[in-house]
């Protein structure tokens, strides 16, 4: 098991940065290797909510399903895959800074063995560079 935690500011109401992380509809536009993202739940967002999403892996697309396993607006989400290649949880946290938010991303993957370590350095790569992302989307809109 591999644990990566990411931080940092955005300088946009807690709210906003919450709405806009908790819509997988706009993964494509900031998570790094997210080709398209859609609701599979009908109803309101929140617990046990699920969405499609298909990522870029190894050169081609791949498909996973992933369901809400925590709702607690705007301070807290938590994701889990419920089918995919790999067994992931992402936990993200939101916590106002003055007229910002500070949002942590906690992930957590099922990955042992020799390639553990790999797989951590490229999921400490990609989860920074989709967070910068993400900045500067809500900063400049």
């Amino acid at each position: 098991m591999i644990t990566v935690e990411t931080s940092i500011f955005i300088n946009r109401p807690q709210q906003e940065v919450f709405d806009f992380v908790s819509n997988p509809t706009n993964n494509a536009q900031w998570q790094r290797n997210t080709q398209s993202a859609e609701w599979t739940s009908d109803g309101p967002p929140g617990i046990g909510s699920t969405f499609k999403t298909v990522y870029r892996r190894l050169w081609r697309n791949m498909e996973g399903t992933a369901e809400i396993t925590a709702w607690e607006p705007p301070n807290t989400l938590s994701v889990k895959a419920v089918r995919g290649p790999i067994p992931l949880e992402f936990t993200y946290y939101f916590e106002a800074r003055g007229d910002g938010t500070q949002m942590t991303s906690r992930s957590q993957a099922d990955v042992g063995g020799l390639f553990q370590w790999l797989m951590r350095k490229q999921f400490e790569k990609l989860f920074d560079t989709s967070l910068n992302a993400l900045k500067l989307i809500l900063e400049s809109g």
